[in-house]
């Protein structure tokens, strides 16, 4: 009896080391560079599972020039800021330079198929 104790207690042990040798073969072969929580660095910020580096964009600020000679201006800042979410950029002035923010911003369409973005 004593001796099938020992025996699984030994058992137990090596399986326990083995784990451990390979959660540290895990973490020491991990990326260095890599971030671990989410956090804003000047003009990035780290998002999602996948940790990717996303430019960081202050779409509040940015909407709000923006849509600042709107005659709807609620309206131009909350599609300003549906953009601004999904392309990470807002185009400079008031009016007009989308381009300057590439296909995501041009391309984005209302239901009746009229630009989104202003």
């Amino acid at each position: 009896m004593e001796k099938k104790m020992k025996a699984s207690l030994q058992f137990l042990l090596a399986i326990m080391l083995v784990m451990l040798l390979f959660c540290m073969a895990k973490v020491s072969c991990a990326d260095p560079e890599a971030k671990i929580h989410n956090y804003v660095t000047g003009s990035e910020v780290v998002k999602g599972p996948t940790k990717k580096l996303l430019p960081f964009v202050d779409c509040g600020a940015k909407c709000e020039a923006r849509c600042s000679a709107h005659s709807r201006k609620k309206i131009c800042i909350r599609a300003c800021g549906t953009c601004c979410s999904r392309c990470k950029c807002v185009p400079p002035g008031t009016y007009g330079n989308r381009e300057v923010c590439g296909r995501c911003y041009t391309d984005m369409v209302t239901h009746g198929n009229k630009p989104k973005c202003p």
